[in-house]
């Protein structure tokens, strides 16, 4: 019997223990599903459904170890743990990607239409000036994976023209294609709206600094999705005291953001607390039992992570 320890705080496993093992047992798996306070053997444990905000941090001890199954999409916090030596696999779920999706062209649109004006503050005057139209309202997305891309795509699927960055070229019907430093001076410089969802690494901390941030034009919005150490705190607030429009902030360096820290108080920005794109247990159970299926049978796992760079 495949044994599997959940490695993730006790109020999660309430959210996956009616879940969790329905999704096995329809993927053909046999399991036992164990839980750290169970205080297991682990050299008895084939897998580990792993949130990075464990206790669990060592994985030496774990010496028949086949895969660790992230339940978050981000895995910065262990992919660079060099106590592992198995196969570390990313959350890719379509209950992930669809909220990360609604909530980027949500905002898009909020920030698109100017509708702030309508219902932050009573209407003054009689403004009849149109908003332009999506095919004049150009949008860079930083970061081309799975969420990036499904945001892309639904953006031009709403008519924006979008320009994609990322650290290869991608090919996505509609998005144009840039990579480099040149590639992100010219995709700011020629967005109104910047959507941030490269992942976080050595070579996009603090992407959005002070010299990224006056690549932007005079007005223009950031959106951040994705990772709060994507951006240099200081700078942003700087460039928001200066000629960039407003930052929709949906990630932090430290979450909660503290009550005082000058972002949810300053005029242009708008503050969402991490809710972009959470993981959906009934959904993300199937995706880990998928992959334990696969690698029961020898077949190889999906989003498995490249570690190479957090590594080095």
């Amino acid at each position: 019997m495949t044994r599997v320890l959940f490695a993730a705080r006790p109020d999660r496993w309430e959210e996956y223990r009616g879940v969790l093992p329905t999704a096995l047992a329809e993927a053909g798996v046999t399991a036992e599903i164990v839980q750290l306070s169970d205080r297991p053997d682990p050299a008895s444990i084939d897998w580990i459904v792993y949130a990075p905000n464990s206790d669990l941090q060592n994985f030496a001890p774990y010496t028949k170890l086949k895969g660790v199954l992230n339940l978050w999409a981000g895995v910065e916090d262990v992919e660079g743990n060099r106590s592992l030596i198995a196969p570390l696999c990313r959350m890719v779920d379509n209950g992930l990607t669809r909220g990360m999706v609604e909530w980027v062209t949500g905002h898009v649109l909020r920030h698109h239409l100017g509708i702030d004006a309508h219902l932050v503050r009573p209407m003054i005057g009689w403004d009849t000036k149109s908003p332009p139209l999506a095919a004049d309202r150009p949008i860079a997305m930083l970061g081309m994976g799975e969420l990036g891309t499904a945001c892309a795509s639904a953006l031009v699927g709403l008519g924006f023209p979008v320009t994609g960055w990322s650290r290869s070229p991608k090919t996505v019907a509609g998005v144009r294609s840039v990579t480099g430093r040149d590639g992100l001076k010219d995709v700011l410089s020629g967005a109104e709206i910047v959507v941030l969802l490269t992942p976080h690494t050595r070579s996009t901390e603090n992407l959005m600094n002070a010299e990224t941030l006056a690549w932007m034009r005079p007005g223009a919005v950031l959106l951040n999705p994705g990772r709060g150490a994507l951006v240099d705190d200081g700078a942003l607030l700087q460039a928001l005291d200066g000629p960039l429009g407003h930052a929709t902030l949906d990630t932090f360096r430290i979450e909660p953001l503290p009550d005082d820290h000058p972002f949810r108080t300053h005029p242009r920005v708008t503050v969402t607390p991490h809710i972009a794109s959470t993981t959906r247990p009934a959904t993300a159970a199937r995706v880990v039992a998928e992959n334990i299926r696969r690698g029961e049978a020898g077949m190889p796992l999906l989003h498995v992570v490249d570690r190479s760079e957090a590594l080095q």
